[in-house]
């Protein structure tokens, strides 16, 4: 039996609630499969900066390469505004560091999701698409400067970096629907011209099977809502992935509803819940941990080729939401915990199920 290392890096506010969720389902997953899943606990973000002063400590760092995958909660919260050091620098630096430049975002709302949604039911029914933002260039890691009474924030982006995440967003494109949507602001940016330029060209080169549209960002925020239904893969720059992809968790009714997977060419993914800190809800046991446990069901796929241990993961967590079971913020009155534990119990039967040769009946 292989052994898998996972580092789990809880961070902030609701981060260690819904780290818990999704270390309950892989554990469920390592026992009920005959996996050796070892986790353990590394400091990140906020909580990091208090205890040694780094918002991502070189034995967190060490961890995270080490391993064969990266789950993170969340981090971040106004306890550390206005300090020297920031927590997101160390979300920032760890995607640096392990060469993460391609972030997956999956947004397929269920039934019972689209009835939580603030959109018409006909809108958002049958939603499933595929955001790929690119995670290392951009404002976001550009040249920052700021005196008195002015701050630049350079947006920059090379062929290659565009290049590499334009390939992630067609190989997937590929294994589904065959269309890439790919939004910039061409009209005015510069950066976003190259970035069309190549994406059309590694599009006609590559993989002259897959259609390629360009849309630009304010068109597509509108279409998105409009329209859910006409995207399949979409591919973007790094800041416009990031507004785009919260805006895109509203279809499901809740940015607690969204995973994600932050990949590169060699060595370990990272997996975290898109939703932020929370830390108006911390510690109350409120959190909706759906995004997270579909993170693990990424880790499992992406992260340690577990395809069908990570298809039960999102098969358990369709079925309790399916019995009307969920959390405050989809219109349900689960807690984060017992919601986790529901998933688990899914997972346990359908197991057992499968291990008999017979549908699971529930009563």
């Amino acid at each position: 039996m292989k052994t898998h290392h996972i580092t789990l890096l809880p961070g902030d506010g609701v981060g260690p609630e819904v780290t818990d969720a999704a270390r309950l389902v892989l554990t469920a997953v390592s026992d009920v499969y005959d996996h050796d899943l070892r986790m353990r606990v590394k400091l990140v973000g906020g909580i990091a900066i208090d205890e040694t002063g780094d918002p991502l400590p070189q034995e967190t760092l060490d961890a995270c390469l080490e391993s064969d995958a990266v789950f993170l909660g969340a981090v971040g919260g106004p306890k550390w505004d206005g300090g020297e050091r920031r927590p997101e620098e160390g979300l920032l630096g760890l995607r640096k560091a392990m060469g993460l430049y391609a972030n997956l975002r999956p947004v397929a709302v269920s039934p019972q999701a689209a009835a939580q949604s603030p959109l018409k039911l006909d809108i958002v029914r049958g939603v499933d698409l595929l955001i790929v933002r690119e995670l290392t260039g951009g404002a976001y890691f550009g040249e920052k400067t700021r005196n008195a009474d002015r701050a630049t924030d350079l947006c920059a982006y090379s062929t290659g970096e565009i290049e590499r995440v334009a390939r992630v967003a067609f190989h997937a494109a590929r294994e589904r629907r065959g269309h890439v949507t790919s939004i910039d602001k061409a009209n005015v940016l510069e950066t976003s011209r190259l970035w069309r330029e190549t994406v059309t060209r590694v599009g006609k080169t590559e993989f002259p099977d897959v259609e390629v549209e360009h849309v630009l960002v304010d068109a597509a925020a509108m279409r998105l809502i409009q329209k859910p239904r006409a995207f399949d893969v979409v591919l973007t720059e790094n800041m416009f992935g990031d507004i785009l992809s919260d805006e895109a968790s509203m279809l499901a009714g809740s940015i607690g509803m969204l995973a994600s997977a932050s990949l590169g060419d060699d060595g370990p993914g990272l997996f975290e819940p898109i939703h932020g800190s929370a830390p108006d809800i911390a510690g109350r046991d409120l959190a909706n941990p759906i995004g997270a446990i579909l993170s693990a069901a990424m880790l499992l796929q992406y992260g340690l080729g577990m395809v069908d241990e990570a298809e039960a993961v999102r098969r358990a967590v369709a079925w309790v939401l399916a019995q009307g079971q969920s959390t405050a913020d989809i219109g349900g009155g689960e807690s984060c915990s017992m919601f986790a534990r529901l998933v688990v119990q899914a997972i346990r039967q359908f197991r057992l199920s499968s291990l008999h040769g017979s549908l699971m009946h529930w009563g």
